[in-house]
């Protein structure tokens, strides 16, 4: 009689049985957990510097970073790489005379056509499209020194805590985040997921890391 070898299904759950009980399931890449996920640390501080570090992996994601540029110059990709063609902030955040940002990115999402030579399968687009000011600069900073710029109203646009949940949970800008169009990925979890997060790290006294 042949020997029956056992199915790869069969494996995987003979694997899963013994495995110990209570070891933790890898978190995704684009995964952002609950606020419930950090209830088990006791220190209200502790916790709330925990919460943000959760809600930096947002902050320092390409699609938001791209935009939060430490000199006059737009990101592109997952890689930060500079913006090509080579543009400006300008004096609004919006491009130069000339070379606005509204010359290429539209009021929405726009994918190319097939067969287009290019590096990308979409333009990303938004009514409001633009540079964040500079003194909301994140490239190159810590995901402390990125929390203290946030709270700091002289750098924020004059914003309190409130304010900034409501930037962060509702801003139709900082939704595209999350629908950047074709051939890029988004900004991990949700953008309500993502204002829960941040008004978990409100409520337990918006510790920065």
């Amino acid at each position: 009689m042949p020997i029956m070898r056992p199915t790869l299904c069969a494996c995987a759950l003979l694997a899963a049985a013994i495995l110990p009980v209570g070891v933790a399931r890898p978190q995704a890449a684009d995964e952002l957990r609950p606020p419930a996920a950090f209830a088990n640390i006791a220190d209200a501080a502790e916790r709330s510097r925990a919460l943000f570090a959760e809600a930096a992996k947002v902050l320092t994601s390409p699609r938001c970073m791209n935009c939060h540029p430490a000199g006059d110059h737009p990101l592109q990709g997952d890689d930060h790489h500079p913006h090509q063609p080579p543009v400006e902030r300008g004096p609004s955040g919006a491009g130069l005379p000339g070379t606005p940002c509204a010359a290429c990115h539209t009021s929405r999402n726009v994918d190319l056509f097939p067969g287009a030579v290019a590096s990308y399968r979409s333009i990303p687009g938004h009514p409001r499209w633009q540079l964040a000011p500079p003194e909301m600069a994140w490239e190159g900073k810590t995901i402390g020194e990125i929390c203290r710029q946030l709270k700091d109203r002289g750098r924020n646009g004059g914003r309190d805590l409130a304010q900034i949940h409501e930037h962060m949970a509702k801003d139709d800008l900082v939704a595209y985040g999350w629908k950047p169009g074709t051939g890029r990925a988004p900004a991990p979890g949700t953008q309500e997921r993502l204002g829960e997060v941040i008004q978990a790290w409100i409520d337990s006294g918006a510790e920065c890391p």
